[in-house]
């Protein structure tokens, strides 16, 4: 009987030990999603998700208006991975970007920053 519950035991030891130490060594086993209020009403949605040893990082912006101009720049961990100017289009009058970027060592943090000419501005993060 001494055996048995020994074994029990360690059958029970084993299994949580393996259930925990599963997502602790995966790396971003899935994605990750922020979203958020621009400075003048506009709202914004930040995913980041493993792809291929890569990460895909997706940026939306919605401001309800068709043709807006938005100066957006997307960081990881402190490097720049985009600069440039995306247009909203219709039928919702928002913008995406979509883009690949390496997967650094560590938690990955993206950070975007989006502009328009008349002054509004949104600031996007997500870490994985």
């Amino acid at each position: 009987m001494k055996l048995f519950r020994t074994g029990v035991i360690a059958t029970f030891v084993l299994a949580a030990a393996l259930s925990t130490a599963a997502p602790a060594s995966a790396k971003g086993g899935g994605d990750v999603r922020a979203s958020g209020k621009c400075s003048a009403g506009s709202t914004w949605k930040m995913k980041a998700t493993p792809d291929d040893g890569r990460i895909e990082v997706e940026l939306e912006v919605d401001s309800n208006r068709v043709g807006q101009v938005w100066s957006v720049a997307l960081g990881d961990n402190g490097h720049r991975i985009f600069t440039g100017s995306r247009r909203t289009v219709a039928p919702s009058g928002s913008f995406e970007l979509e883009l690949r970027s390496a997967n650094r060592a560590g938690a990955d943090r993206f950070t975007a920053t989006a502009r328009t000419a008349s002054g509004e501005i949104c600031s996007a993060r997500v870490t994985l």
